[in-house]
Parts: C-alpha cells; sequence; structure tokens
C-alpha cells in the first residue's frame, strides 16, 4: 500500500476517533437530565399546539409546568379534565376556574344592519377591512366573511345564512383563537354559565348607531340603571354597557328594558313563574315585577301571574315572604327557593 493512502488513512481514523471520543464526553458532561414527567404531561394534552396556554406548543407547555412556570389550568382547550390529569402528575390541588366559552358581540345581520358598498373580494374579514374600513356601514359590526370560523381548529364555530358566526357552547374550548383572529374586536369570551350578553361593541351612540343598525346599542345607559338591574353587574363605561360576570345576575330584565334589542339570550325558551295557594296577598311580588300588569291582585288575597307576559327573570319569587311562587317549566313545578 502505498504510504501516503496509509497515512492518510490513520489520519482521518484518528481524528474520528479524537472527535468521536470528544462528543462523546461532551454528551456526558453537557447532558440535559429530562424529567420524565414532562413526556406524562404530554401524554394527557390534548396535543393542538394551539398557543392558548401562552406557550409554543405543548412541549413548552409541559416544560414550563415541570419547571413551574405554568399553572395547570393554562391549558385551556383541556379544561378541568386535563387540569386534574396534569395535577395527579404534579401534584397539585386543581383550583376551581369557570369555564369560558366565545360570544360575538354583534346581531347586525343584513336585515338588521347596512351596508355601504357590495364587497366582492377575499373572504377575509381582515381583507375587508382594508377597503375603505369594510364594507359594512356600522365601523363596528361584523363583517360576516368567517375569519374567526376558519381560526377555530375544534369545529366550534360556523357561518349561518344571515352572514354571522355561530359558537357552538357545547365544542368551544376557551381557547381564544377566535376573538385574536377578528380584526374588529367583536369576539370575546364570558362565562359558560352566562347566557345573557350585550351582542353590540358600537362606541358611538344614538342616532349615529341607529342610522346604520336597527339592534345597535344607543348608549341609552337603561340596562345599566339602578332600577332595571340593581345588582349593579351592568355599567355604562363611555358609550358602552360593560357586564361584570363575577357578580350573579341573570340579566334578563336588562334584555326586556332594551330598547333596541342589543342584549341576547341564549336559552330560546324561559321558563314563567306561578304563584301558588299558599300566597297571602303581600303584594311584594307585584313591587319587583319590570313587566307592567305581568303580577295583579288585591291586597290580602292570592295573586297571579300572567305567563304571557313573564319574561322569567324570577325577582318576585325572591321577594315573596312566603316563598309561594314556583317556576313553571318543561318538568313541571319547581319550588322557586334558589338563587336565580
Amino acid at each position: 500500500m502505498d504510504i501516503t493512502i496509509f497515512n492518510a488513512i490513520l489520519s482521518i481514523g484518528g481524528m474520528g476517533l479524537l472527535f468521536g471520543g470528544g462528543l462523546a464526553y461532551a454528551s456526558r458532561v453537557f447532558r440535559v437530565e429530562v424529567d420524565p414527567r414532562v413526556e406524562e404531561i404530554l401524554e394527557v394534552l390534548p396535543g393542538a399546539n394551539c398557543g392558548a396556554c401562552g406557550k409554543a406548543g405543548c412541549q413548552a407547555f409541559a416544560d414550563r409546568l415541570v419547571e413551574g412556570k405554568a399553572k395547570i389550568t393554562d391549558c385551556i382547550p383541556g379544561g378541568s379534565t386535563v387540569a386534574h390529569a396534569v395535577a395527579r402528575i404534579l401534584g397539585q390541588v386543581v383550583p376551581e376556574v369557570e369555564p369560558m366559552v366565545a360570544v360575538v358581540h354583534c346581531h347586525g345581520s343584513p336585515d338588521n344592519a347596512i351596508d355601504k358598498f357590495a364587497y366582492q373580494g377575499v373572504e377575509d374579514c381582515a381583507a375587508a377591512e382594508l377597503i375603505s374600513g369594510g364594507h359594512k356601514a356600522c365601523a363596528y359590526g361584523c363583517l360576516g366573511l368567517g375569519t374567526c370560523v376558519r381560526a377555530c381548529i375544534f369545529d366550534a364555530m360556523e357561518m349561518r345564512e344571515n352572514r354571522l358566526p355561530k359558537v357552538f357552547d357545547d365544542k368551544c374550548t376557551g381557547c381564544t383563537l377566535c376573538v385574536a383572529a377578528c380584526p374588529r374586536g367583536i369576539m370575546d369570551m364570558i362565562p359558560r354559565s352566562a347566557q345573557v350578553y350585550l351582542a353590540c361593541v358600537s362606541l358611538d351612540k344614538g342616532k349615529a348607531v341607529t342610522n346604520v343598525c336597527k339592534v345597535g346599542c344607543t348608549a341609552c345607559g337603561l340596562c345599566a340603571n339602578p332600577k332595571v338591574t340593581p345588582s349593579g353587574a351592568i355599567q355604562m363605561d363611555g358609550n358602552l354597557p360593560v357586564v361584570d360576570y363575577s357578580i350573579p345576575d341573570s340579566l334578563l330584565v336588562a334584555k326586556y328594558k332594551c330598547p333596541t334589542g342589543s342584549y341576547l339570550d341564549k336559552i330560546p325558551v324561559r321558563p314563567k313563574f306561578s304563584i301558588g295557594t299558599s300566597c297571602v296577598g303581600s303584594g311584594e311580588c307585584a313591587k319587583v315585577c319590570p313587566v307592567k300588569n305581568c303580577v295583579s291582585g288585591e291586597p290580602k288575597k292570592r295573586h297571579v301571574i300572567d305567563p304571557e307576559l313573564c319574561i322569567g327573570c324570577g325577582r318576585c319569587a325572591e321577594a315573596c315572604p312566603e316563598k309561594a311562587i314556583y317556576v313553571v317549566g318543561a318538568l313541571g313545578y319547581v319550588r322557586a327557593d334558589y338563587v336565580w
């Protein structure tokens, strides 16, 4: 064998042994210990990599959990199921967290809200917004091109024929991807238990609203009036009512009193109330009922609630000193001794 070739082989072989030994040594010295709990957590996470936890995917979230730099409730799509599974792995206790769902703060369909022009561009709300501020005459209204629906990776939304997105509460994980995708800030998160919400985000008032939308909030402030919402759950912030869902209130009276119908109720048919035979005619129910002529009766005699006028707010049941008022629903008569 030519001595030159032999020397070359020895040199390359020696270098290989040297570098191989160096890499082996480095792998031992600089080895990063992986906490086995990370893999356990990854197995219970949804694997959606949606980023709703605020981290760059499920792997990063699992790492931060083990490091104590993330909360076990931060996986919004996983909900309580994932939170409890992670808690078992980390030996923690799951705090009670109210599940959140997305809502569309607009119901300005074509029959309620007008357009400035016919849009024939890319089916994307952000793209439409770039053309003269969008085709909707209301500068705050839903553009109806489904950008939020396409952003949802859980099939919890769909576009309806009225050009408005519909959220399915039973599928919504509260990941907030739709909220981030909406260029007009119409999407928001509210507690899953909340049923009544304001379907408008307009910051205008009066005719500036009614000229472009029949169901827009005109900033009249009636819903925030203490007589309408004595709980204080609704407060005016400039021209827009803001709901504090941490204050228990059905908000049905605010919905009923709203002159433009800006509030929506997720429950299509509300139960009614009826007065039982134990009524002594104190008249307290009639005093608090927000609907004129809904409760009638003579003093010290049994009163009557008109089922056609009753909105199901339950204020009469709360005020009745004899607890003689019952709620009438699909399951029949139920005693109204509960927090409505």
